[in-house]
């Protein structure tokens, strides 16, 4: 399936951008949601949406702020 990661570590990107701001209106997956909220092989903090338009949090950066600040170095 396009956008699934083989190897689980790369992040699941959306289904196209309107305005700047990715969208994703495939139905949500366990998978996708787990790579977009609580991912700590992505660097971003703000993610695509798992289902809608914008962002959501990966929320793995907050439980985890100094290995963000790390992460953001490398």
């Amino acid at each position: 399936m396009a956008g699934t990661p083989e190897d689980g570590k790369r992040p699941i990107e959306p289904q196209g951008h309107a305005a700047g701001m990715p969208y994703d209106w495939r139905p949500p997956t366990t998978e996708r949601l787990a790579a977009r909220l609580w991912n700590a092989d992505d660097p971003r903090f703000f993610t695509p949406k798992t289902f809608g338009w914008g962002y959501d949090v990966n929320i793995y950066w907050l439980a985890h702020p100094m290995r963000f600040v790390r992460a953001r170095r490398r």
